[in-house]
């Protein structure tokens, strides 16, 4: 698991059968020691019906059981899902 932000909406015309409602967006790592730095590559990651947009503190899950669960979809092709939207991040005594 780790907090990340969300940075962009992405868009398919196909999509495999178990994906088809779902919502995919781009998200991009906080830095834990800096709250205000994003590190890392963007990474794909479905909305776990949590209602995630643009500009959204998220908390992803990125393994592949834990995601289908989240999704309620045992045969879905996923690793990477939004399990939350995060209010505050305090870290090392700063909101």
């Amino acid at each position: 698991m780790f907090i990340a932000k969300v940075i962009g909406n992405v868009w398919a015309t196909r999509k495999h059968p178990g994906l088809k409602n779902a919502t995919m967006l781009l998200v991009k790592a906080i830095d834990p020691m800096d709250g205000n730095k994003l590190t890392g590559e963007a990474t794909l990651a479905l909305d776990g019906n949590q209602g995630a947009g643009v500009g959204d503190t998220v908390l992803i899950v990125d393994e592949g059981g834990s995601a289908r669960k989240i999704l309620k979809n045992p045969k879905a092709p996923v690793r990477t899902v939004i399990a939350g939207i995060v209010d505050t991040v305090h870290i090392t005594g700063k909101e």
